[in-house]
């Protein structure tokens, strides 16, 4: 995707996948312009402030506020949904609250996308959406429906709508390498919530590629997955301080062991491209037609990070985390 004299609406954009998008835009295209749409004023000044750059644009606003969204969204080509209540924990004591930004702001995505006449939306999904057993990804579930199904709303416009669906990103805030990183500086022992839990883990410029191959290969409906290693937690520990004491605390409500990304059920409409696996519309009126070409999953397939084929092991998530 050739970015150079376009303008790109960036929801949630403060957070830490807007600050690597960002950065990857504005090395490769000095013409394309962001807006950045978040509610948070003090984080639109830190970021205007670190980039200093006149591509970006700030638009104080919400993702419930409908109005205020197609203002923002208004004269965009493309569009980057990131916006989201992520921590768990906060979802289930605020379920409406997330209920209102996942869900019905995941619908005035798509309805101010397809009003403003936006072609491409690609939305950022998270491995807790698959078998949701918490209320975050209970919503992200939602939304990843409400996103992929919006195209039969734009069916009769040239506006096309995909989501990316990825897991733990090292080093984000709210990531448990932030915490470590506190834990492993006041010389307190390291706190694991059980040695068997697995995660997959992807980079933050990995997150912004996978979100540019959507891009350029969408047709519309799909969910792209990036092939990613697991990791235990326990080797993450012993990565970042190696022979720190550690203290098992007991998974958290709403935790799983282990992280999924697809389903046995999605396996029968997924095709794996490179690294990357393409879970297909079931319907897609939108675009007959169009096929894709790739490798399709074997029955029963699924992918979960207890199950994979590559994982870390401390060295590599040493390399990973420097």
């Amino acid at each position: 995707m050739d970015l150079a004299g376009k303008t790109v609406l960036l929801t949630g954009g403060t957070g830490s996948f807007g600050h690597a998008f960002v950065t990857y835009v504005l090395e490769r295209w000095p013409t394309a312009t962001i807006r950045i749409f978040s509610r948070d004023e003090l984080k639109q000044f830190e970021m205007e402030k670190r980039f200093d750059s006149d591509q970006l644009r700030f638009f104080i606003g919400d993702v419930r506020n409908r109005s205020r969204l197609l203002r923002a969204m208004k004269g965009s080509d493309l569009v980057v949904h990131a916006a989201a209540m992520k921590h768990v924990g906060a979802c289930e004591y605020n379920p409406f609250e997330a209920v209102q930004t996942n869900v019905l702001g995941g619908q005035h995505v798509v309805d101010c996308a397809i009003d403003a006449g936006v072609s491409q939306v690609v939305a950022l999904s998270t491995d807790k959406a698959v078998n949701p057993v918490n209320l975050y990804g209970a919503t992200k579930l939602c939304a990843e429906k409400i996103i992929t199904q919006g195209n039969n709303y734009a069916a009769q416009h040239e506006t096309r709508l995909a989501c990316v669906r990825y897991g733990n990103v090292v080093g984000s805030r709210g990531s448990v390498v932030p915490l470590f990183e506190k834990m492993v500086e006041s010389g307190q022992p390291l706190t694991i919530t059980d040695p068997r839990m697995s995660r997959f883990w992807i980079k933050l410029e990995q997150a912004v590629e996978l979100v540019m191959y959507a891009f350029d290969n969408m047709r519309g409906g799909e969910v792209f997955v990036p092939r990613l290693p697991s990791m235990r937690v326990s080797d993450l520990a012993e990565a970042m301080a190696p022979g720190r004491q550690t203290e098992i605390v007991g998974i958290r409500p709403g935790e799983k062991l282990h992280e999924q990304m697809i389903t046995a059920d999605e396996a029968r409409h997924t095709i794996q491209v490179g690294d990357v696996y393409v879970v297909l519309p079931e319907s897609h009126e939108w675009d007959k037609g169009t096929e894709w070409s790739g490798q399709p999953m074997p029955d029963g397939f699924e992918y979960i990070s207890g199950d994979n084929d590559w994982w870390l092991e401390a060295g590599d998530l040493a390399q990973m985390l420097s």
